[in-house]
């Protein structure tokens, strides 16, 4: 079975999921064969916002509970790098970027030595964005993450698919956005970004320039209301655009 294949049987296992629950117990079902065994959804609170109240903004966890208590009690979400690496990319990234991308401090390095202490060293993080335009931080963790390119490609589809459809079961809509259009070249595009093609590689395979292959997939994005490539490619299989 190939990458993509076996990408699109995970998703349509997500997609027969009829809770929010038990569509991040199958999505970890999945990512823990690539050490990925812990989930965190949520809104980012803003600076100082009290403990109490920050529990809010999690959309969905299966996190060790004393490191979220933890997590809560210390506000570490305003000195977790992997956050502030999540508010400056938008594309997936594993969290090991996150710490050599940023200066770490003592309360920076004081966050990723607990995590570490709660076996997860290591993750995998991505923001999504919802209907109403607010920006979800996603990561997945774990003690050992080992992710090929491929694999990375594969674990960032379909957990984005996944918290994607939690987060549609959790509100109870059919639909993510309304009815929308996408041309023959923008799902050209986004069938062969589906299948890690850049825009060089698309431009080559449809016989159309790199500008024009960036500006089909820019307009798709844009119309299935995507933050990122991953997730435009994750909404276009959820509508059918892609099998």
């Amino acid at each position: 079975m190939g990458q993509f294949d076996r990408t699109l049987e995970y998703i349509d296992q997500l997609q027969h999921a009829g809770t929010a629950a038990v569509v991040c117990e199958k999505l970890l079902g999945i990512t823990s064969d690539f050490g990925l065994t812990a989930l965190m959804a949520g809104t980012v609170p803003q600076p100082g916002t009290p403990a109490g109240q920050q529990k809010q903004h999690v959309l969905l966890c299966d996190w060790p509970v004393e490191w979220l208590e933890r997590y809560v009690a210390r506000n570490y979400v305003d000195h977790d790098p992997v956050v502030s690496h999540m508010k400056q990319l938008q594309a997936p990234f594993q969290w090991r970027e996150a710490a050599q991308g940023v200066r770490i401090d003592k309360s920076s390095g004081e966050v990723m030595g607990d995590a570490g202490a709660f076996k997860l060293r290591d993750g995998l993080a991505f923001p999504l964005i919802t209907l109403d335009g607010q920006i979800v931080m996603v990561s997945l963790g774990g003690e050992a993450v080992e992710l090929s390119a491929a694999e990375f490609g594969l674990v960032s589809l379909v957990s984005t698919y996944a918290v994607g459809r939690a987060m549609q079961l959790h509100t109870a809509a059919t639909t993510t956005i309304d009815h929308i259009e996408l041309t023959p070249r923008e799902r050209e595009c986004l069938k062969w970004a589906a299948v890690g093609k850049s825009e060089w590689e698309i431009s080559q395979i449809l016989g159309i320039s790199e500008h024009t292959s960036e500006k089909h997939l820019l307009n798709a994005k844009s119309k299935l209301g995507a933050v990122n490539r991953v997730q435009a490619v994750a909404e276009a299989i959820r509508r059918g655009y892609i099998s």
